[in-house]
């Protein structure tokens, strides 16, 4: 009896020890989840419980210089969404039908989207409100108000298609920039995310009656950029037609840059693509192979005309690096007079380190002549004899003052670096190249950066695409600030430099770049595009006007291959003349040779906004000026359809048998 009770108290023990036990290691474990978990926990239930849809943020506007052109901005589209969980069974079927049929989609995939055991589901992205509106009236008519959500989104939109597109990019699908100015100044643009916010359950059921929380995005900032519409749109226009001209094989590109601040007015590459449509066939050519080509072929030609050649690409400069020579020679006072008839010979050549280097005109010698005659005549021997002077350490030092051995740091992505030999490796040979333009390479931008510091007085300037940043919220406007890099050359040595590039094209090899009227210096270039190609880049450099330089504009043709032959002179220097005959009036440019100035009648540019191009043609016919309609289709209902833009705007003062360009 006794055994039995001991026995019995044990097991109460050893039951109320257990429970201890267990309880114990159930508060220990709620404590644990608690203190330890409870913030991971609660992060993970919400991400469970909330479902949020993304809205995408206006991406900022680009304007040109003016502030009023917009080259890019953002307009309003709508995204469609599926909520699977919230539609019913026997609705799967002909909701997908009707958003197959809306949104031109496989009528399967989609209905694979809608019967998915997943919480959200994206059906069409960027679609036009037409559409969205269609799909409204639909959920309104078969009495459907929820697992189909339309959200407003942004898609991007450049008016002008081609112009200035290897500076201002494109974008993906995502909204992110890819190239240009998009891809430089995505942060800037691309705004902050918004999102609907709403508590579901684990097949995205709507849980409670809270309803949509909306966290508004935050559009991105304004730009403005440097880019003058008119300008870029007369510099394509003689572009394309020098290219197509002279028969470039391998396109061309022009730079416009203002020397007192290094703001780019334009930069053209030709070919040119559209923006609107950046990963389609951008040539006649390419369009009638297109459908036939590999997708790695496709890509090739793509990147290749995406690429800003005037940045991304370098090449022997040829003759015009002479004005970096001459500038170098003055500075240092190897010439003092640049006049000085004698103070050099050409005999057809000159012999460095045992190798004879002939001048271009070999055949018959220049003779004796001053440094603006050997300027004139671009002659070789004379440049040679410069750099002999200087010497390697001296010349690279002014190279390097140039900032011709780095990179100029515009605000563009992909800038390339000019290939020079290492100075410790220049010998005599080497260094006689050089000094003549040959035998390294730079880019274009790195060649109207050098000559805008002669044109300016002297002084390095940073060249710029953008110049203001608008803060989308306050309206603050951001200025980017014009950057000096130092002086490089005495305004003696500057003034000296431009008076004998005012005789190059006043008597030299670039009087096919005269403008009646104006005071303009230049130099041509002719080089070779590599060794043994049998392949040619013909440049011209201009400034403008001589006695206060506003612009250099730099000409770039690669391997023209069209009767007018390949020498700077005749195939690059004239394009340079006919961009200056429009762009410096456009500018208001003051004319210093009044006397040369050939007498035409002048008169205000007609308004041609809002008008058809038919009753614009009659207007420009009776105001004796030459119509350019930009993108000019077969289909083009001229009867119909109204001018948006024109280029000179209207009342400007112009002459006539101007041109002017419309676009609609």
């Amino acid at each position: 009896m006794m055994t039995l009770k001991l026995s019995g108290k044990k097991k109460m023990r050893n039951t109320l020890f257990i429970t201890f036990i267990i309880i114990s290691c159930l508060i220990g474990r709620i404590g644990y989840i608690q203190l330890i978990q409870g913030e991971w926990l609660s992060s993970m239930a919400y991400q469970q419980q909330t479902l949020d849809r993304s809205i995408n943020p206006k991406r900022g506007t680009i304007y040109d210089s003016t502030g009023k052109n917009i080259l890019a901005v953002s307009s309003t589209v709508e995204t469609v969404t599926v909520n699977p969980g919230n539609i019913a069974k026997e609705n799967k079927e002909k909701v997908a039908k009707i958003l197959s049929e809306i949104f031109e989609l496989d009528y399967e995939k989609t209905l694979k989207k809608v019967s998915k055991r997943s919480s959200i589901e994206t059906i069409s992205k960027k679609v036009d409100k037409e559409k969205t509106d269609q799909l409204r009236i639909w959920m309104e008519q078969n009495g459907i108000s929820s697992g189909i959500n339309i959200d407003e989104d942004t898609k991007r939109y450049y008016p002008y298609n081609t112009l200035a597109s290897q500076i201002i990019g494109f974008c993906g699908s995502d909204n992110q920039g890819l190239d240009g100015v998009e891809a430089k100044y995505d942060e800037k643009l691309k705004g902050t995310k918004g999102a609907i916010q709403r508590h579901t359950d684990a097949k995205g059921g709507e849980i409670g009656e809270e309803g949509e929380n909306y966290v508004s995005a935050i559009d991105g900032n304004d730009l403005v950029l440097t880019i003058d519409l008119s300008v870029q749109s007369i510099v394509e226009k003689y572009l394309e037609e020098a290219c197509i001209d002279n028969l470039c094989t391998d396109g061309g590109n022009v730079v416009v840059m203002n020397p007192q601040n290094g703001d780019i007015l334009a930069m053209a590459t030709y070919p040119n693509y559209n923006l609107n449509s950046p990963y389609e066939a951008y040539t006649e050519e390419l369009k009638q192979s297109w459908d036939n080509m590999e997708q790695a072929e496709k890509t090739k030609n793509l990147q290749a005309v995406w690429r800003n050649k005037a940045i991304a690409d370098t090449y022997e400069p040829g003759s015009v690096f002479k004005l970096i020579t001459a500038s170098a020679a003055i500075e240092e006072g190897l010439v003092t007079d640049i006049d000085k008839q004698g103070q050099f010979t050409c005999t057809g050549g000159i012999e460095v380190a045992g190798v004879r280097i002939k001048c271009w005109r070999y055949y018959r010698p220049h003779g004796s002549e001053s440094l603006r005659m050997g300027l004139m005549n671009s002659c070789n021997p004379v440049f040679i004899g410069l750099g002999q002077q200087l010497g390697v350490q001296k010349y690279y030092s002014y190279l390097n003052k140039f900032r011709l051995l780095n990179k100029t740091e515009v605000d563009l992505p992909g800038e390339a670096n000019s290939i020079f030999l290492a100075e410790n490796k220049a010998g005599p040979v080497e260094l006689a190249t050089i000094s003549f333009g040959q035998r390294f390479e730079i880019t274009p931008i790195q060649l109207v950066t050098a000559v805008s510091s002669i044109a300016n007085g002297g002084t390095s300037i940073q060249p710029r695409i953008v110049k203001q940043i608008i803060n989308s919220e306050t309206g603050e406007v951001e200025d980017v600030p014009v950057k000096s890099k130092g002086r490089v050359i005495s305004k003696e040595t500057s003034d000296k430099v431009l008076s004998m590039m005012e005789s190059v094209v006043a008597e030299g090899t670039g009087k096919n770049a005269k403008v009646a009227g104006y005071r303009i210096g230049g130099k041509t270039g002719t080089s070779e595009d590599g060794v043994n190609t049998n392949k040619y880049v013909t440049s011209f450099c201009g400034v403008a006007p001589i006695e206060n330089p506003q612009v250099v504009v730099l000409v770039t043709l690669y391997n023209p291959t069209g009767e007018g032959g390949h020498q700077g002179g005749g195939v690059a220097a004239p394009v340079g003349g006919q961009i200056f005959s429009e762009i410096l009036p456009y500018l208001e440019v003051s004319q210093g040779n009044q006397e040369e100035l050939e007498i035409k009648e002048e008169l205000e540019a007609p308004d041609l906004q809002g008008k058809t191009i038919k009753e614009a043609q009659k207007i420009a016919k009776e105001s004796e000026v030459e119509l350019i309609i930009e993108n000019e289709t077969e289909e083009l209902d001229k009867e119909n359809t109204l001018i948006k833009e024109q280029i000179p705007k209207a009342g400007i003062s112009i002459q006539k048998g101007s041109k002017m360009y419309i676009y609609y």
